[in-house]
């Protein structure tokens, strides 16, 4: 067998969205790409937003994803460790992925060494200056009462209102979301200036923001994974190099 080396970074599946049929082909090429990986990914980092809506109630989650989970659960039960990083679409995971899947749930930014290399790790959301009301918006979804209020509230009702606003959000930002906004725009690359400021930091890696992007940064590099609604780009780490890359298959 070969030995697993490398390591994936993939974000913002957005599965679900924006609608079945649309949702189902973009899951089966994600599953494509993850078929062709498995055989060399010793991990696999999803960070964030890999469903436009999901919420665990106590014996109910959405439907559907049964082809990624699938593939996740034998990516995992054949070695591959997975991380999962929350993202502002599917902040409300719990505990299933972690018992059907073996995965690790990440709801902040981390930080990891990995083969003499420090990386920065997170989606992205509400870091950085501005955006205030999303910052206290995030705080209330956040909340372990509001996420016990809205338990209450059944499935349909729940994840329909849900899937509602998910569309209303990505048809605000969509706009933003497509191009780069120049380094004195971009709220997380001010952010990771900030960091570098205090600390030693390799690469940056980053969803949330939709647009592939890899820059210099200080000494550094930062990375926006993109997206597998437009772009289906990944990055990948093959102990020496990391490099951000288009899934054509």
């Amino acid at each position: 067998m070969t030995p697993k080396t490398k390591i994936y970074f993939a974000s913002d599946f957005h599965l679900g969205a924006p609608d079945y049929n649309s949702s189902l082909v973009r899951e089966k090429k994600i599953v494509r790409w993850l078929d062709e990986i498995k055989g060399d990914a010793k991990e696999l980092y999803l960070i964030g937003d890999i469903f436009d809506f999901w919420f665990e109630y106590k014996h109910t989650v959405p439907k559907g994803y049964t082809r990624l989970l699938g593939k996740l659960a034998e990516l995992s039960d054949n070695g591959t460790r997975i991380s999962v990083f929350t993202g502002n679409h599917d902040l409300w995971m719990k505990d299933y992925l972690v018992k059907e899947l073996n995965v690790k749930i990440y709801r902040h930014a981390e930080t990891r060494e990995i083969d003499g290399k420090i990386f920065y790790i997170a989606h992205g959301d509400g870091l950085g200056p501005g955006d205030k009301g999303y910052k206290m918006m995030k705080r209330v979804f956040t909340n372990p009462l509001s996420q016990w209020l809205y338990s209450r509230v059944h499935p349909n009702a729940g994840i329909s209102m849900a899937n509602y606003f998910s569309r209303k959000s990505r048809a605000h930002t969509g706009k933003n979301d497509a191009k780069f906004l120049g380094e004195e725009n971009e709220w997380l690359i001010i952010h990771s200036k900030e960091i570098l400021k205090k600390e030693k930091i390799d690469y940056f890696i980053y969803g949330h923001r939709h647009y592939p992007l890899a820059l210099p940064l200080n000494g550094a590099t930062y990375i926006n994974l993109g997206d597998w609604i437009n772009y289906f780009t990944y990055a990948v780490w093959d102990g020496e190099r990391l490099e951000l890359k288009e899934y054509i298959g």
